[in-house]
């Protein structure tokens, strides 16, 4: 197995989307921030052998991560063409660096019409700040897509996390754990007035239960 902190310099190499869209709240995460989230799935047995989905994908950090550390099939899932692209360039330097071939596929499509199914689902989706409720949308194709669930959040009051626990668990699952962490951004759009921001996110850790 590739060690953690390996993970976290070889993700953080990985290119940007140069013109990230506001309206898709196109954060990238983090090296580090991607590496703590698949070691603790790979930990969880969630990673090594499993058909791993990435919706949001971006860039393609946490798919590519997922690969790295030893997923059956991974496949990166994005509404966004041009981000899409910036993962497919990542893929390809990353297995010309390693002169090894990852089982790694970028798809453009909404995640609301995506219905295969997945061992595992990671994903940084939107927070709902410009488009509300958009990251209840990605939790809905989460659940009906894979059976455990990394999801990143923004860090909320105790009503907030109260009101996602009780909507993912609506959807015959069961919230496992909810994991803070920091967020580092750097100036990423023209409104951002400090050359970076941190700010903290809640990982949840869901497990879909078996339907009745």
């Amino acid at each position: 197995m590739i060690k953690k902190s390996e993970l976290q310099i070889l993700l953080q190499k990985l290119a940007e989307p140069k013109y990230p869209k506001p309206s898709l709240e196109q954060y990238t995460i983090t090296g580090n921030l991607a590496a703590e989230i698949l070691n603790l799935a790979y930990l969880h047995g969630d990673i090594k052998d499993k058909v791993v989905f990435d919706f949001g994908c971006g860039s393609g950090r946490l798919a590519i991560g997922a690969a790295l550390l030893g997923a059956k099939l991974v496949v990166g899932v994005d509404i966004d063409k041009n981000v899409i692209k910036v993962a497919k360039e990542n893929l390809k330097r990353h297995e010309i660096y390693s002169s090894k071939k990852l089982p790694v596929f970028f798809v453009i499509c909404d995640i609301r019409n995506w219905f295969s199914k997945a061992n595992t689902i990671l994903q940084n989706p939107p927070f709902g700040v410009k488009t509300r409720h958009a990251d209840r949308i990605f939790i809905e194709a989460a659940l009906r897509c894979g059976k455990r669930i990394y999801t990143l959040h923004r860090n909320g009051r105790k009503k907030t996390r109260t009101f996602l626990k009780n909507f993912i668990e609506s959807f015959n699952a069961r919230v496992e754990k909810i994991l803070k962490y920091e967020f580092i951004l750097p100036h990423t759009f023209k409104f951002h007035k400090k050359p970076r921001i941190k700010y903290f996110v809640d990982l949840y850790v869901v497990k879909k239960l078996n339907n009745l």
